[in-house]
């Protein structure tokens, strides 16, 4: 769980991500409340239930870009869905603890890394016996057929000094392999063969549980195939440090600390929460669109859903919901899933000066990946300052006329401004040009006229 004060925590947001600082700090509490009610004694802690989010704001000014930031941030259990993706039961689609189920999953995948990480060093020591191994076998013995026949085993027993005449072989490839000079050479390795899982068998509905299930039981059944690969030892020294690490660990151990994990720690972000809103009574494709928030409610609300993993609690999952609502509004939720977001956070429309720091500011802000591109063909691109302050003017005014999709304007206004650049780079380079500068002028001169005439602009921006 992450440490980091509320004010750390927007501080890392601000460098990604500009403006929407009522948005950054709702979340920041958020998180510091997790930390805090783990403090708690324990009569008190069990009481205290994370407060969900609702987020709501147009697209493209920042949603979906604060969880994605947040989810690298936090170390903890993360999953980001599009409510669009989730049915009702008895509809064709994924069901909604398929989240729980993928939650869990991710707290998995965290605490086999963690587990891993702490028995590197035993699974390294074991890759390398493993390794000498194949690089220094044994010499074969030989048998005596009819002595086998007869119940003789002294052609069996006989050739156990061997061990001795070639330990000084092995010993001198192991300081050959630990001063790195074997890397190169292709070994002959064994590995096991994994089986393609059976991706879309199971996915409608309930069934989808059962068929994880299903798979795991089949795959516990049918012996593990093997098949040889010709690797070199570099490549070979990371397979067998992978195998030799998954025997150390204990899968029952790591599932129990993931449940624990996913239960105590998990955020779930749920994205596009106003495409399931309903406004009014509805009827036709519109018909599940309230049977999934029905079926979202009890677990938000703090549920237990079946994994393969054992049953998990959804209590103290913490849920961010986010929309755009241009045509629904919150209230169009069913009563009891808007009583579930008690903190609602409205983000702002971008104007002018926000797409001035939004195309400078972030570390990989827009102006330094374009320049970062065409560097790659050895062409310098300098934005002149008046440049980047006519882009974001043109960016407002062509949100403002046409439909308001936020930074994502940017994009488009920089791909049509760079089109003919991009085209023309690698023969400027050969004709000798190296550095282009883009100013005001130019910026008119190549979207001007898209930008002035609307009914193009819905086109083409």
């Amino acid at each position: 769980m992450t440490t980091l004060s509320p004010r750390q925590i927007v501080e890392n947001l601000d460098s990604f991500i500009v403006g929407q600082t009522d948005a950054k700090k709702a979340v920041a509490v958020a998180l510091r409340n997790r930390w805090r009610s783990h403090k708690l004694p324990d009569e008190m802690r069990d009481d205290v239930i994370p407060k969900n989010i609702l987020m709501i704001g147009s697209t493209g000014v920042g949603k979906t870009e604060i969880a994605r930031r947040l989810a690298k941030l936090v170390q903890a259990p993360f999953i980001k869905v599009e409510a669009t993706k989730f049915t009702e039961v008895g509809y064709v689609g994924r069901d909604v603890e398929s989240i729980i189920r993928d939650l869990v999953q991710t707290a998995v995948r965290m605490v086999r890394k963690q587990k891993t990480e702490e028995v590197k060093d035993k699974a390294a020591q074991n890759a390398v016996e493993r390794l000498l191994d194949i690089l220094v076998p044994e010499p074969k013995r030989s048998q005596n057929p009819l002595g086998k026949l007869f119940g003789n085993t002294e052609a069996e027993q006989a050739p156990a000094e061997v061990d001795e005449t070639k330990k000084p072989g092995r010993e001198f490839v192991r300081k050959r392999l630990e001063a790195g000079k074997m890397e190169d050479q292709v070994i002959e390795l064994e590995v096991a063969d994994h089986a393609k899982p059976m991706v879309g068998m199971f996915s409608g509905s309930s069934l989808e549980g059962m068929g994880d299930n299903l798979q795991d039981m089949v795959s516990s059944l049918i012996p593990k195939r093997m098949r040889k690969r010709k690797v070199t030892v570099a490549v070979a020294r990371k397979i067998l440090e992978q195998e030799e690490a998954e025997k150390l660990i204990d899968m029952e151990e790591v599932s129990e600390a993931a449940v624990e994990l996913a239960e105590r720690s998990g955020i779930v972000f749920l994205d596009e929460i106003d495409k399931v809103a309903v406004k009014g009574s509805s009827s036709g494709p519109d018909v599940s669109r309230e049977g999934v928030q029905r079926d979202i409610l009890p677990i938000v609300e703090g549920s237990t859903v079946m994994t393969k993993y054992g049953p998990v609690k959804t209590d103290y999952i913490l849920f961010i919901a986010a929309g755009a609502f241009h045509t629904a509004k919150p209230s169009d939720l069913i009563p009891e899933l808007q009583g579930r977001f008690p903190i609602r956070v409205e983000l702002k429309s971008l104007l002018k000066a926000d797409f001035e720091k939004i195309l400078t500011e972030p570390k990989n802000a827009l102006i330094k990946q374009y320049k970062a591109l065409l560097e790659t063909e050895g062409l310098a691109l300098d934005f002149k300052d008046e440049a980047i302050e006519r882009i974001a003017e043109l960016a407002e005014v062509v949100n403002e006329q046409s439909e308001d999709i936020g930074a994502r304007r940017l994009h488009t206004l920089l791909e049509k401004l760079l089109e003919e650049i991009s085209f023309e780079a690698p023969d400027m380079v050969a004709d000798g040009k190296t550095e282009i500068v883009i100013d005001a002028a130019y910026v008119d001169e190549r979207l001007k006229e898209i930008a002035k005439n609307r009914d193009l602009s819905q086109f083409v921006l």
